[in-house]
């Protein structure tokens, strides 16, 4: 069985030791140890069930934990060695475990390590190399997280799926670092939790990861530089994904329900279906934000409206429709240089540019908005 098939089992099987008993931190420990055991024994010794196999195992480290505890000594009565009547997995345990994990109790940070960990499988040296943390110091916020959840009721906790839908949008765009690749993570978890919940909202999160992602490998030269949307090669776009991206937005949209994801991805939609920059269809785009921004009131949505406006009626309506947004929002100076160089005022797009760069938060776009300053200064 491989890495991710393995971890698969992982949110149904803690689900099944809280249900029995364990608070949250004692389960996702004795599962992690289970887990251990398991790359031990299976590769000679294939389990015929592996998620009862996994249960029983992480029920009886549940077992030998609590008994080796002396602090816990009252609460032995209430363990057994054997695990009480009824089965080992429940689609509901899953659904709960995920909504746990995204507690709104926990900070973003928080939430989307415990996810990782619980839900997703992947060890704290995994997570913390992803995130370009120290290990000891994800560590710590792992424990934190679970600490804080231990009073928690998983029975009793609402299935927010909003809630777990922002972790896992948070979780994707992370991207790739270290030895485990989040966007591809955030997939998996996200067809895993539409499996579940047959939700539109979580389609449509699915559909605008795969649209992304089908872009990926356009994205960045050989060198590593950052490649606009505008300049990218298209003909390395994934076609496969945005054909399954594709199908499953018609798919939620059908349902009459919109959100927000459904929204971008449609955008994102339109995007991945223009096969040149130029025949990019901004009228609808511009709707499509328009329909975002009654949802959700995103300052963020606004500005990548002012964009999308200034490619649709030109850069005056696009400067005009940004003059009315906040410009202490993140790559509004960069908005506002692209729509200043559209219009001709290279000099003054240069200049925004360099301001641009100097606020950015990472070292590709730093270079790109740099460049893009050169470049119009000839």
């Amino acid at each position: 069985m491989d890495d991710v098939t393995l971890r698969e089992l992982i949110p149904a099987v803690i689900g099944v030791l809280v249900r029995r008993g364990a608070d949250f931190a004692s389960a996702e420990d004795a599962v992690q140890e289970a887990l251990v055991k398991a790359l031990e024994v299976w590769p000679t010794d294939p389990p015929r069930d592996p998620r009862a196999w996994l249960v029983t195992a992480a029920w009886r480290k549940h077992v030998d934990a609590v008994r080796s505890d002396q602090a816990r000594q009252a609460r032995e009565v209430l363990v057994h060695e054997e695990p009480p009547p009824g089965g080992v997995t429940s689609v509901d345990d899953t659904l709960q475990l995920y909504a746990l994990c995204a507690h709104p109790s926990l900070t973003p940070a928080s939430a989307v390590a415990l996810t990782l960990r619980a839900v997703g499988g992947l060890t704290t040296r995994q997570i913390s190399e992803a995130y370009l943390v120290p290990e000891r110091a994800l560590a710590q916020r792992i424990s934190r997280a679970k600490a804080r959840l231990v009073s928690v009721d998983l029975a009793g906790e609402p299935r927010d799926v909003g809630t777990v839908l922002r972790v896992l949008y948070l979780v994707f765009n992370e991207g790739y670092s270290g030895s485990v690749d989040l966007a591809a993570e955030a997939i998996r978890l996200t067809r895993q939790l539409v499996a579940l919940t047959d939700d539109p909202e979580a389609i449509g999160l699915l559909a605008l990861m795969l649209l992304h992602h089908a872009r990926r490998p356009a994205r960045w030269t050989a060198a590593g530089a950052l490649v606009t949307l505008a300049e990218q090669d298209r003909t390395l776009w994934d076609t496969a994904l945005i054909a399954e991206g594709v199908d499953l937005l018609q798919g939620a949209l059908a349902r009459d329900r919109l959100g927000e994801y459904q929204a971008q991805a449609a955008i994102a939609a339109l995007h991945a279906d223009a096969q040149r920059a130029d025949e990019t269809d901004w009228v609808q785009i511009v709707e499509w934000y328009d329909e975002l921004v009654a949802l959700t009131s995103s300052p963020v949505a606004r500005l990548n409206r002012a964009a999308a406006v200034g490619e649709a009626d030109g850069p005056a309506a696009g400067l005009a429709a940004l003059a009315e947004l906040d410009p202490g929002l993140p790559r509004h100076t960069a908005v506002r240089a692209y729509l200043e160089a559209k219009a001709g005022n290279a000099a003054k797009a240069a200049e925004l540019y360099l301001a641009a760069a100097r606020s950015a938060t990472n070292a590709a776009e730093r270079v790109h908005l740099t460049g893009e300053a050169a470049r119009l200064r000839g």
